[in-house]
């Protein structure tokens, strides 16, 4: 691999590991919400909200991103295969273990589900810029006119499924979020992302770098221990302080 190729792959590797360190910031914040520890209304206080929309945005542009970037040449088969079952066996350890924990808003569709599905749909548009272009500008089209969304589907399954309503522990829709999955297609398909990673913010001289390099490598991994390292820190402490 040149040496160019690689520093773009640290580039988004850091850029993963920002969006992983935003996300565990806000898990903390929502679980302290959860035990009462502080009052904040995370599903609707605009601030709040902005931060959760943009830790998505990172995810899900990265997703777009190292999808192109490691198909550039040709789709590789065995790796979607392999990278599919690996999200699908973590989507579905996420949704078990959220209806045991919320039986009343457990998570069916949330940011890995969303990941899973999405990277296979966007796989017809990697070598077509232009093609991807026009189904991002319709999407956000669609989406922001209300013309496009999923509520038909969400209510013939609903019932059937026994799916949470009105609210979910984590809901990530298709429409408009496919489109920023092709935001970071087009990105790397215009080759913008070489300017971006040339940044002095992803610089792999800086010790935190390295740091965050590390963690974008092992996203998935840790997406999936955080927050149950982060409930048994809260257990713990009430149980600690109840004693007290």
């Amino acid at each position: 691999m040149e040496k160019q190729n690689l520093s773009r792959l640290h580039g988004l590797d850091i850029f993963r590991g920002l969006a992983i360190i935003f996300m565990i910031l806000y898990h903390f914040t929502y679980d302290l919400t959860l035990y009462n520890m502080v009052q904040l209304d995370m599903n609707h206080a605009p601030y709040l909200l902005a931060i959760r929309y943009t830790i998505m945005s990172m995810f899900l542009l990265s997703v777009g991103m190292s999808l192109t970037l490691a198909h550039q040449k040709t789709i590789y088969w065995h790796k979607i295969a392999k990278r599919s079952l690996l999200l699908a066996l973590s989507s579905f350890a996420i949704t078990i273990s959220t209806y045991i924990v919320f039986p009343n808003s457990w998570i069916y569709f949330g940011m890995l589900h969303f990941i899973l599905i999405s990277s296979i749909l966007v796989l017809p548009l990697l070598k077509f810029p232009k093609t991807t272009l026009l189904f991002t500008l319709l999407i956000l089209i669609g989406s922001f006119t209300g013309l496009l969304h999923m509520h038909h589907l969400f209510a013939l399954l609903q019932e059937p499924l026994s799916l949470p309503s009105p609210m979910s522990q984590d809901v990530v829709r298709l429409f408009p979020w496919l489109a920023v999955v092709l935001i970071g297609i087009v990105v790397v398909q215009h080759k913008w992302h070489e300017k971006l990673f040339k940044h002095q913010l992803f610089n792999m001289k800086y010790s935190i770098n390295k740091v965050l390099k590390k963690i974008g490598r092992h996203s998935l991994l840790i997406y999936l221990i955080h927050q149950p390292i982060i409930f048994l820190g809260f257990d713990l402490y009430v149980k600690f302080s109840s004693k007290q």
